[in-house]
């Protein structure tokens, strides 16, 4: 039985159907029913699809080469440094252990001490007791560095992430646990040995031991944690009884380290025993440190046990603790090197504490060492009682030596750390983590065994180390020594058991961009053992929750319809379970595509339909792999997309009492086929119909996809339910994470789980991305949990100049903002068009429930429905959530093209935009308590930015009336007149276009913009001059050049840093010219409009209905007598209202009124019921003659007793054959509109699709979801009224302060740039130098000019600045971010010969690519768009046959496709074997590793042709092929040497090598024929026919059984010869 799949006979013919569709059931005219119309041969010609190309695929495709260069040198540039950093660190640590031994000696280098000592001569140096202490202090301070950096950082977290509360809420609640103090002190226990064997071997081990057996001995250090790692493995691992005897071996050459040098050492001479027997307690607290990483609460001692659930509580209580047991190992360490290093000094402790005397200069003795000669040299005296002569000299020694070695040994212990913490985040770890950290030790030892051996050869070989400073080395061969007397051969071993111990470095299962506390167990490293820090510190418990069994299980048990749903795989039976309830497949990521459409454009509609199908392909790749392969990756999800349809129904164009579904709905429905045929390539695909399903709200379309993913458009009734952007919000917030998840009976836990792992992806209708880009999205979501929502990068799309400015706009605005936003604190919006919100964050108090707050005061209107993305992120920020950006993620939408349009849209933005931010800002004490990522500077650089804004049309004033002085020579009042004229003119034209009732208000203020800002366009030339005078004059080191410098710079290298999107930059000069317009007109219409909260984007004209036509009559009538009224026949009338049209009346004050002409009224009344009581008597009468009863059933009474089973219903079209009084009479019948509603049978818009009913307990949903939240808001005209006053009010103090607050500005600016002779700063810089020559007196006077700067003005640049500063280092902050995500995103094809990945997540890899080729619904059943079609060459016969043998066939699913392809490869009976499957997967791959890329190897290899090819063409060449003259099978001859293989379902693979049109034969063994080769295989007895057919190029191959096994001879699967189609078993190459 395959994974996933029904027990069923392999190679059966339903192996090959939509088994979760049943057994009829057509879909997308699967390869074995058909869907489609009948064929007629006149109408075959095709259309095929164009390549499928989009801007955000191709985005991806121009930089896929780079990143996978700059991948490969990350590789190596990774593994150098943490290899590098490593051997430094190691080596420094020895170096700096080695001065610790008491008076050490050594061979001294007296080059640097020329004249004292000679040259020629050897001397020794003595290490006094200062140098020795220098050293332990260095040491000391070597190692507390990483543990303040590790206290630093739990105090933060502990300060501004909640820890501390965590703990004592944990401590509270959790009774039924041991308390959390206990936990305190476990770990303080292990941690405090852990630091006593770390002292106890820097200071009391290391300096003993030459520096090739101390290096050595650091792979001694993980005893403990290979124990506790054997007693916590599972039974049910494979291997088990393997895995603990090497865990045993490696155990025992730990415990070997104990004692190997200690025996040793004591057969050595005056060996001090105590140093000796030191080795082994030192090396096992030591291995204490790293408990933590190999302890498991499901072992089966109790006390690894206990300690495991220890670990799990240290989750949230680490920081916690760690801001304690950081600073008590501090304390412990310098307690060890206190004890150690007083006993080195003979107890002399004052020593130790002389710190002035140890860093400063001190004397170092040197003895000049002399050769005793052989023999005796004086005859009358022994040479035993000849004194030795010793010259003795002193040198002095450099203080900052033991400084500088410090500060290497930090910075590249430090280097080391993050560089191996980054290969791991960005997925590269086996090549440059694992191996690195592995090879430290060997690299070590090998150039230390050079280094020593080089200074014994010369003592001068190292002239850039102080002459007295080495490591401590042997005398003599040093490499022979090494192998034979330090048993080389044990230290392998050591070095093979720590590796062992180590192996799950090799395997890393973490996602891309896991977080530190994925990573690592402690929070920082031990910089004195730091490859076996890193190496043990690596956490090796990350395996991602997704189990394959379990996902597998889970697709087994959904129903068809809901298999990506959660709902359905519950514990009814028990609601209240506990934690153990929660299962692996909870933790699936489940995306839920939630788009908004309204009025989209059929380009706009096409880009979103087309990424949609993009994530079902990709979802339906690793959904096969998972269900045939039993494979998962860590990225699988489960996808569903739900668009909601504002305004979907118009009025009938039959009957005006009934709705159908609008042109935009109609046009969606028809897109879906021509987006399905663009993405996958055929022509040939249809997609079913939609489900038709009548909901309370208006009405449901389902689509199933290719990939079985399902898209339901969600049609809106505005006469029914809430309409509005934010509304379809509050829908699917409520219908996915409300109704289908919270509604469910499952456990509480559960609940949690899944709604943390369940992603609403929040999309326009029409947005253009790929699957890549939700994918980083998701790292994001996965990476840290409390983020509550992630954006992408947004590209504008569009055509003209408008569309060029928003380049440039949004550009900058992602590049230096939304990145600043992202490092310094939050993202304030995460746009609506292309955002993942978390459904666990949404549905948190405050949020999903304030979301729903219908507007009631003005400030609501611009705050809440104006921006609505925008406040769903303050609403998650202040409830402690973060927000991100991704710049990696790319997605592309249609701005406005116009200028109107752009002033629409951002005449909403503007005001909402200001409204949250000063909403967050006014309540920035809570925010900053509750949220972590949130701080006061953050608040202080948005309250900047604001200030900026406010002010910012008061700043561009002011540069324009000083470019207006340099540029036209002009004073400065009349360049403030000729400035301030325009802005108060446009004010005056938009107050008064606002204020009048027609239609066309925003019309004449568009237009008075766009004339302004054409001028002001024109303008900015001028000020692009005056400024460049300006400039000349004042320098190029005033305030106003550096900061325009410092602006195109940080531009220019903002640009740089993003090369794929330079040409951004590019509409730069546009920019520039449009500032006045987009940054002080815009700002003026934005908030002079204050009060107009209509959209005003996409805002078409739609049909109204009888009644909106009556009212609006009814209101221009209205309109029309006040206007009567108010004018001057109005005000000689004012006696009382007439009801005569037509008459002429005089009035005098009411006293008496005169009537002229008068013409009575009609009575419409009365005249339109004559027309009715006439209408319905014809009627009658026609009813009578038909025979037809005037009584008629209400549709509800008899379709509700059979229309919720799910049955498809169709309208008889004989029904029409009535007349047009019939039609109306029918129209006329009641309906339900929960059971026929009229837009239901309106096939010719919505297709012929089953329909379907809703179940009766989500119709209840949705009834009460409406009635409580979304019912239709009435259009009261007093409340309006009211609302329309207060909304003016706030337009009124709105333009009043912001009018006030720039106005004090440029008056304060002004006037003080006019008297600043009097008022000013001297700038330092741009110093000019006058000087003059007095002829009269013949003197030269020299005089400097400062440039004098306005006060004010002087802080805005520098405020300005301020903001660019923090946003460019942000931007690079940014960039390396976001690099990493793109490389750990980033597959090589050759990281098979790399150690980044495990065999598994190899093979995984190769899986899913190979899926993805097998999937393809292109050159599925032998379709094929080559170049010659596309060019439309239609002189080719085989083209015609092409189209003819193409027409009418169908296409399948893309599991359908899948298992045609890959059951063909796979023998019959093996189908079900799974290792057989993955043998055929990595057969494949071994071919050619790029396979599938090319379509010719597609066909060839997996691509079968169809059972039967209904083609003319094909039938003649299979006559004139297989059918000789003489009735005999035999092959035309040909010229063609090739070599084949070929794979046909059910059969074994035919090897075909030098055919040459021969004839051949088969018999049971082997085949042979041909004069150049023989054929192999095995099948019956039987003969293969091969020919060439010129005119198609191609090779035919047949095989033809013997005879007596039919009657006759026929090719395999064909009628006999002659006859029928080309045979299935025949190929063609």
């Amino acid at each position: 039985m395959a994974p996933g799949g029904a027990a069923r006979p392999p190679g059966s013919e339903g192996e090959f159907s939509d088994e979760e569709n049943g057994g009829n059931q057509p879909i997308y005219g699967a390869s074995r029913q058909s869907t489609g119309e009948p064929v007629v041969l006149w109408d075959v010609f095709r259309d095929p699809p164009p390549p499928n190309s989009s801007l955000s695929e191709n985005s991806d495709k121009y930089m896929a080469v780079t990143v996978k260069f700059l991948k490969v040198f990350t590789y190596l540039l990774t593994f150098a440094i943490v290899l590098g950093c490593g051997v430094i660190t190691k080596g420094l640590v020895l170096l700096m252990a080695s001065q610790l031994k008491a008076k050490k000696t050594l061979p001294l280098c007296t080059k640097d001490y020329s004249p004292t000592l000679q040259p020629e001569k050897d001397y020794m140096a003595t290490i006094p007791v200062a140098e020795n202490v220098a050293w332990a202090w260095m040491i000391f301070l070597a190692y507390i560095i990483p543990e303040l950096g590790s206290w630093f950082r739990s105090t933060r977290m502990c300060i501004f992430k909640g820890y501390i509360a965590k703990f004592m809420t944990r401590s509270r609640t959790k009774l039924d646990e041991p308390s959390q103090f206990s936990d305190m002190a476990i770990v303080a226990v292990f941690e405090c040995m852990h630091t006593i064997g770390t002292g106890l071997m820097i200071f009391a081990v290391l300096p003993d031991l030459d520096v090739i057996k101390g290096a050595m001995l650091t792979n001694c250090v993980a005893f403990i944690p290979g124990l506790f790692g054997m007693l916590s493995r599972d039974k049910k691992e494979s291997k088990l009884f393997w895995k603990i005897l090497v865990d045993i071996l490696a155990l025992i050459c730990q415990v070997s380290s104990f004692f190997v040098w200690p025996i040793l050492e004591m057969q050595k001479e005056g060996a001090n025993l105590t140093h000796i027997w030191t080795i082994p307690f030192a090396v096992f607290l030591t291995s204490f440190g790293w408990w933590e990483n190999y302890v498991d609460n499901k072992s089966k001692m109790s006390f690894v046990k206990y300690l495991g659930d220890v670990k799990k509580r240290l989750w949230r209580t680490r920081y916690f603790i760690f801001m304690f047991v950081s600073l008590l190992k501090i304390l412990v360490f310098f307690g060890v090197m206190i004890l150690t290093m007083g006993i080195r000094l003979d107890n002399d402790f004052a020593t130790l504490f002389d710190l002035s005397r140890a860093f400063s200069s001190h004397t170092i003795n040197v003895t000049e060492t002399r050769q005793l000669l052989p023999g005796n040299i004086l005859t009358d005296v022994p040479v035993q009682d000849v004194q030795k002569l010793e010259v003795m000299a002193q040198i002095g020694s450099n203080s900052s030596t033991p400084v500088y070695v410090f500060l290497i040994q930090v910075l590249a212990s430090y280097i080391c750390y993050i560089f191996g913490k980054f290969a791991c985040k960005i997925c590269i770890q086996g090549f440059s983590f694992a191996f690195p950290v592995n090879l430290t030790i060997p690299v070590s030892i090998s150039l230390l065994i050079t280094a020593c051996g080089l200074r014994t050869e010369d003592v001068c070989a190292f002239d850039f180390m102080p002459g007295y400073l080495f490591w401590e080395c042997k005398n003599g061969d040093i490499l022979t020594d090494f192998l034979k007397n330090d048993y080389a051969w044990i230290w392998l071993l050591w070095l093979l058991s720590q590796t062992w111990i180590t192996l799950h470095i090799w395997t890393p299962k973490c996602e891309r961009l896991a977080s530190t506390e994925k990573l690592f167990v402690s929070p920082m490293y031990n910089s004195m053992l730091i490859d076996q820090s890193l190496a043990l510190n690596r956490r090796r418990d990350d395996d991602p929750d997704l189990k394959a069994d379990e996902i597998t299980t889970l697709s087994e048990e959904h129903e068809p319809e809901h298999y990506e749903t959660i709902s359905l795989d519950t514990d009814s039976s028990n609601t209240n379970a506990t934690s153990k309830s929660v299962k692996g497949s909870d933790h699936i990521t489940r995306i839920y595509a939630c788009a908004t459409m309204w009025h989209e454009t059929k380009d706009e509609m096409m880009e979103f339909l087309k990424s949609i199908l993009r994530m079902d392909e990709d979802q339906s790749a690793r959904r096969i792999t998972l269900k045939f392969l039993n494979i998962v990756d860590n990225d699988y999800y489960e996808f569903e997309t739900h668009i909601f349809f504002d305004d979907a129904f118009e009025i009938s164009d039959h009957n005006d009492d009934e709705n159908v579904v609008n042109s935009f709905v109609r046009l969606l429905v028809e897109l879906i086929d021509e987006a399905a045929k663009h993405v996958h390539q055929t022509s040939r695909l249809r997609i079913r119909p939609p489900a038709r399903i009548p909901t309370p709200y208006g009405g449901r379309l389902v689509w199933t996809l290719p990939g079985k993913t399902k898209i339901v458009a969600h049609l809106k009734d505005k006469d029914k339910i809430r309409h509005k952007k934010r509304w379809s919000q509050v829908m699917y917030m409520y219908y996915l994470l409300g109704f289908k998840l919270m509604d469910q009976p499952i456990s509480l836990e559960r609940k949690e789980i899944i709604a943390e792992n369940t992603l609403l992806l929040t999309l326009d209708g029409d947005i253009d991305f790929t699957p890549k880009a939700v994918a980083l999205l998701v790292d994001l979501m996965k990476k840290n949990t409390n983020l509550g929502a992630a954006c992408g990068r947004i590209h504008p799309v569009g055509s003209g100049m408008m569309v060029w400015y928003q380049m440039f706009e949004y550009a900058i605005g992602h590049w230096l903002q939304k990145a600043t936003e992202h490092m310094i604190g939050c993202v304030l919006c995460s746009p609506g068009c292309f955002s993942l919100f978390r459904g666990r964050a949404l549905m948190d108090d405050n949020v999903m429930k304030r979301y729903t707050t219908t507007s009631c005061q003005a400030r609501h209107y611009v705050q809440y429905d104006q921006g609505e993305d925008r406040w769903l992120c303050t609403l998650l920020l202040q409830r402690g959530y973060r927000v991100e950006y991704s710049a990696a993620s790319d997605a592309y939408t249609h701005c406005p093209e116009g200028f109107g349009e752009f002033y629409n849209q951002r005449r909403r933005w503007v005001p909402s935009t200001m409204a949250n931010i000063m909403d967050l800002l006014q309540d920035y004490k809570r925010t900053i308590k509750i949220n972590d990522n949130i701080s006061l500077p953050y608040i202080f650089y948005q309250t900047m930015l604001m200030a900026g804004t406010i002010l910012g049309p008061g700043t561009i004033f002011l540069m324009l009336v000083g470019a207006f002085v340099a540029a036209f020579n002009i004073g400065n009042w009349p360049s403030f007149q000729y400035n301030i004229y325009p802005i108060l003119i446009f004010m005056v034209v938009c107050f008064l276009a606002n204020a009048s009732n027609k239609g066309n208000q925003r019309e004449v203020q568009i237009i008075v913009a766009e004339i302004l800002s054409a001028g002001y366009a024109l303008t900015m030339m001028a000020v692009i001059v005056g400024t460049t005078l300006q400039l000349g004059q004042d320098g190029i080191e005033s305030p106003s050049a550096i900061f325009l410098i410092a602006l195109s710079g940080s531009f220019f290298i903002s640009a740089c840093m993003h090369p794929q999107e330079f040409h951004c930059i590019i509409p730069g000069l546009l920019y520039l010219l449009c500032i006045p317009s987009m940054y002080l007109l815009l700002i003026i219409y934005s908030l002079i409009n204050l009060n107009d909260v209509s959209w005003g984007t996409r805002e078409v004209a739609t049909k109204k209905t009888k009644k909106e036509q009556l009212a609006e009559k009814k209101a221009l009538a209205e309109a029309e007598r006040a206007r009567k009224q108010n004018g001057l026949l109005g005000m000689l009338n004012r006696g009382g209202q007439s009801e005569d049209e037509g008459s002429i009346e005089f009035s005098l004050a009411g006293l008496f009124k005169i009537s002229c002409c008068i013409h009575p009224k009609p009575d419409e009344t009365r005249h339109l019921a004559d027309s009715m009581s006439k209408i319905h008597q014809s009627l009658h009468t026609i009813e009578e003659r038909l025979g037809m009863t005037s009584s008629r059933k209400k549709s509800s009474q008899h379709s509700s007793g059979h229309r919720h089973d799910g049955t498809h219903h169709e309208v008889d079209d004989e029904t029409e054959s009535l007349d047009d009084t019939s039609e109306v009479s029918e129209a006329r019948q009641e309906r339900d509109d929960l059971v026929n509603p009229y837009w239901i049978e309106d096939e010719k818009s919505v297709r012929k699709g089953e329909i379907s009913y809703l179940p009766p307990k989500e119709i209840q949903f949705w009834k009460d979801l409406i009635a409580k939240y979304l019912f239709p808001l009435n259009k009261n005209a007093e409340e309006q009224k009211r609302i329309q006053l207060q909304l003016k009010e706030l337009r009124n103090i709105s333009v009043f302060s912001f009018c006030m607050m720039n106005a004090i500005f440029v008056i304060i600016v002004f006037l003080l740039q006019l008297n600043k002779d009097k008022i000013h700063i001297t700038w330092p810089l741009g110093i000019k130098t006058n000087i003059t020559y007095d002829p009269d007196t013949n003197e030269i006077h020299i005089s400097k000019e400062y440039l004098q700067l306005e006060p004010i003005g002087l802080v805005f640049v520098f405020f300005f600045a301020l903001i660019l500063v923090i946003q460019f280092v942000a931007m690079l902050f940014h960039r390396f971010g976001t690099i990493s995500h793109i490389l750990a995103s980033t597959e090589l094809s050759c990281s098979s010969t790399t150690a980044d990945s495990t065999k598994e997540t190899l093979r995984n890899k190769k899986t899913l690519d190979v899926v993805r080729k097998l999937q393809r619904l292109r050159d599925f059943n032998g379709e094929d768009f080559s170049d010659n079609t596309s060019a439309g060459k239609v002189g080719n016969r085989r083209n015609f046959a092409r189209i003819v043998g193409q027409s009418g066939q169908n296409i399948g699913t893309l599991d359908v496709a899948f298992r045609q392809r890959f059951f063909s490869m796979v023998p019959e009976n093996e189908r079900g074997n799974e290792r057989r499957r993955m043998e055929t997967i990595q057969q494949l791959f071994d071919i050619n590793p790029q396979w599938g890329e090319k379509k010719n190897k597609m066909e060839t290899i997996v691509a079968p042709r169809p059972p039967e090819r209904q083609s003319i063409a094909s039938e003649l060449d299979h006559q004139r092929v297989f059918t000789p003259l003489n009735g005999s099978l035999a092959g035309a001859p040909g010229a063609i040497d090739s070599s084949v293989e070929y794979a046909r379902e059910g059969s074994v693979k035919y090897g075909i090598s030098g055919l040459a049109g021969a004839p051949a034969s088969l018999n049971t063994t082997n085949m042979s024929g041909g004069k150049h080769g023989s054929i192999y295989g095995k099948t019956g007895a039987g003969s293969i026919n091969g020919g060439y057919v010129p005119s198609d190029n191609e090779m035919v191959y047949g095989l033809a059984p013997a005879a007596g096994r039919g009657n006759g001879r026929y090719s395999a699967r064909s009628g006999p010869r002659g006859g029928g189609s080309r045979p299935s078993s025949s190929l063609r190459l």
